[in-house]
């Protein structure tokens, strides 16, 4: 390979690198359906604190068939939420919360959470990925 193709060959990488982000990630809107409104109270199995979104999954008891059911809830990315006030250890397996978020559009038992409230402190945090859905305060979102 001549010196002069390297660049090429590099600038092509960075393209394709960009390129598959940008397929990774997703809007609001293609995933989550602001018209199905979810609000569930569980215990936290489980906090994925990573790039490009914080996950956090719970237990959750289903009123229709009486089973437990893991629920995983989206967030912001990690910058967004310690912007808000989280930290890393905000929240602890064990942790009962509550949380209001919009379900999946595919029907699956996952969401993406507005608000996130730690029944022990009544503290309420700010969760979700997309600004205009969050809920920081105890007053309803406006969509």
């Amino acid at each position: 390979m001549s010196s002069k193709s390297v660049p090429t060959v590099l600038a092509l990488a960075g393209l394709l690198g960009l390129t598959l982000q940008a397929q990774a990630h997703h809007s609001f809107r293609s995933q989550y359906d602001a018209d199905q409104p979810v609000t569930f109270t569980g215990i936290v199995t489980k906090v994925e604190w990573m790039n490009p979104h914080v996950y956090f999954y719970i237990d959750v008891d289903n009123e229709d068939t009486g089973a437990l059911e893991n629920w995983g809830f989206e967030m912001g990315p990690p910058h967004m939420l310690q912007q808000r006030g989280w930290k890393r250890n905000s929240m602890q397996i064990g942790d009962e919360v509550e949380v209001h978020g919009t379900r999946a559009r595919d029907g699956s038992t996952t969401a993406n959470a507005r608000r996130v409230t730690l029944t022990s402190t009544g503290q309420v945090l700010g969760a979700a990925s997309s600004e205009a859905q969050t809920i920081t305060t105890g007053e309803q979102a406006t969509n």
